[in-house]
């Protein structure tokens, strides 16, 4: 067998051990000993053209200013080559002509202020990386297959194939996607969903690599190498979404190439002209105009959007929302409008039983004898009859004699000498199904007719989902008005969610096209309209909205890529929080832009007046902004769901 290729993240250096970082360092190092030795000694300052100094402090500071800027010349030599002025270029030039005339102390701090405000960037943005990337160390390196007759084997989970059967024992990690074939134990699915409340897997339901096996053995089919499995792919797709840029990002980034030349002039009049048509002294204003150009320089404005997104975007994946792009969380944070499809989504699409009744025979005897007949049939009616009985300890009752399946009428058989028929009216004896009172409007009836005196009454819905109420009205407080239902249920089973769910407005009996045309009507409306589906039954509808959100994508490969944004589990408070997220970020995005912005024009006022110095430009307007920048994008991580 071909092994597969291995998903796991090979192990990139930390920002802090790279060649950037040690320049950095080093920097400090020598800029500490040269301000040291200057103090000590009160060595003189002689700034003047071409005045290198030369004395100790000199020359360590100068060598701090070297070895600093080594981080930013060839990048900026780039710049010049391309005439695309950026900071790197405007950095190396205030360096080079700081060390010129004679002010090593600028330069040097210049050098090494800059790269640490760098270094911390790069931190934040590998920060998020690796929590994202860490996921695919959740999963095991090793695996049990089952070799047949009984036989078990361990190889690498690279190794292991489509088809391939493992066996997972309580308390180890599942090593694979897959589908349990064997056993039943509860599943901790918290690293994929973000839901802390373990699942109870059995035969048929499907499991994801790296979640948590916590009391029970399972057999488990794979379906998905080690390369494509869910967590694989999440770590592909938020890689990917951060190459997707947020409209404001591109904006900011435009404004930067424009910017930067611009300030760059200023800087040159700034230096030449009061000396050359007011007789003013060169150097002083020289040096007010290279402060001047170190305040031009965009850092802070640059990464303030970058930074945020990156952050915010790690965020959410840990916690089981996967964002795909910078512009996919600003159109979340911009969205006023909610349209919601219902069934899947509101509710869980499965059928509950929600009622039953018994004529003519002790209730738990009918519910063990239908229970026992519906062990044969995988229609959705029998497996919530199971749920019900086993729900309140009633054991199916066996042998069953005679079993025969009618599809769209229902199950016939003989249950330990009782003649059984479950379904709808037509197939029991037309007196089995009066007397029950009327129907209520969106449940459904399935009658039991049991020998000669026994018969029953099961009322199944579609249930709501927990805590649907309190999302809708999170969603509410967001300011997230109008929410619509749109389904192709009737009327009136849509009014009952929607009024069940405090829902504003439910829409019903839509076509696909339909749902579509629904959500052009809200989006002219409201303008920016978000679509949560449970799936790609709603991609028409998803594509359509402002922004798609696919629910319950975990175990939908095709969910993830269809949708803009994917709650990876069921759980509906993870879109209230998405949405709080997305805001929290757009909120951060704009603050750093003006802090930044706010900041380099009060330092430029103060330069161009000589009340700032090189050291203040670069300590307050890059440093300062730098870091107070990072550590707002960095805070959007402690934005957790609320229950």
């Amino acid at each position: 067998m071909a092994s597969q290729a291995s998903p796991r993240v090979a192990h990139r250096p930390s920002p802090w051990a790279t060649p950037f970082a040690r320049r950095t360092y080093m920097s400090a190092g020598l800029w500490t000993a040269g301000v040291a030795v200057a103090l000590l000694t009160r060595a003189p300052d002689a700034p003047g053209w071409l005045a290198v100094r030369l004395d100790v402090a000199g020359l360590l500071l100068t060598g701090a200013a070297l070895i600093g800027g080594v981080n930013f010349f060839g990048a900026g030599l780039r710049a010049i080559r391309t005439l695309r002025l950026d900071m790197n270029f405007l950095m190396s030039l205030a360096i080079l002509a700081a060390i010129l005339i004679g002010e090593p102390f600028e330069a040097a701090s210049l050098a090494f202020l800059f790269s640490t405000a760098e270094l911390l960037e790069r931190y934040a943005v590998d920060r998020g990386r690796r929590s994202i990337a860490s996921l695919l160390e959740l999963a095991p390196e090793q695996a049990d297959r089952l070799t047949g007759a009984h036989g078990v084997e361990t190889v690498s989970v690279d190794q292991l194939a489509v088809g391939d059967v493992v066996r997972v024992r309580p308390g180890d990690k599942i090593p694979a996607d897959g589908r349990a074939v064997a056993g039943v134990s509860e599943v901790n699915e918290a690293t994929i969903t973000g839901e802390s409340l373990p699942r109870t897997k059995g035969p048929g339901d499907l499991v994801s690599a790296g979640t948590l096996n916590l009391n029970g053995s399972l057999d488990i089919e794979v379906l998905a190498d080690a390369a494509h499995s869910t967590i694989a792919r999440i770590v592909q797709l938020v890689r990917e979404a951060e190459g997707r840029r947020a409209p404001i990002e591109h904006a900011v980034k435009r404004f930067a190439l424009v910017y930067t030349p611009i300030v760059t002039a200023l800087a040159i009049l700034v230096m030449v002209g009061p000396p050359l048509f007011l007789g003013e002294p060169g150097m002083q204003w020289f040096t007010r105009g290279l402060t001047l150009l170190v305040i031009a320089c965009p850092c802070a404005l640059v990464i303030a959007t970058p930074v945020t997104v990156v952050s915010a975007l790690t965020s959410a994946a840990r916690h089981g929302v996967l964002i795909k792009g910078g512009e996919h969380l600003e159109a979340l944070g911009a969205a006023r409008a909610l349209a919601i499809d219902k069934t899947g989504t509101l509710t869980t699409g499965q059928l509950a039983v929600t009622g039953f009744e018994a004529v003519g025979l002790e209730q738990e005897r009918l519910l063990a004898l239908v229970a026992g007949l519906e062990t044969r049939s995988e229609h959705p009616v029998a497996r919530a009859i199971l749920r019900y009985a086993a729900d309140r300890g009633v054991r199916p009752v066996e042998p069953v004699q005679g079993f025969l399946s009618t599809p769209g009428r229902g199950v016939q058989g003989v249950v330990d000498g009782v003649s059984l028929a479950v379904g709808s009216e037509e197939q029991v004896p037309p007196d089995t199904a009066l007397g029950w009172g009327e129907p209520e409007t969106g449940t459904l009836r399935i009658y039991v007719h049991a020998g000669a005196t026994g018969r029953g009454l099961f009322v199944l819905r579609d249930e709501l989902r927990p805590a649907i109420r309190r999302t809708v009205m999170r969603l509410h407080r967001l300011g997230v008005r109008p929410i619509v239902m749109l389904t192709g249920d009737t009327a009136a089973a849509a009014d009952i969610v929607a009024r069940a769910a405090g829902i504003d407005e439910a829409q019903s009996r839509l076509l696909p096209e339909e749902k579509v045309a629904a959500l052009r009507e809200l989006k002219r409306r409201f303008n920016r309209v978000a679509m949560l589906g449970d799936g790609v039954n709603d991609a028409p509808a998803l594509a359509e909205a402002t922004v798609g959100i696919a629910m319950g994508a975990a175990g939908s490969p095709a969910a993830i890529e269809a949708a803009d944004v994917a709650l990876m589990g069921d759980d509906l408070t993870r879109l209230p929080y998405a949405i709080h997220l997305a805001r929290r970020a757009r909120r951060t995005i704009r603050f750093n832009i003006a802090l930044a912005l706010g900041l380099k024009l009060l330092l430029a006022v103060g330069a161009v007046g000589g009340v700032v110095s090189l050291a203040v430009a670069v300590l307050v307007g890059d440093l300062g902004a730098s870091l107070v920048v990072t550590a707002n994008a960095l805070s959007l991580a402690r934005t957790r769901p609320t229950r």
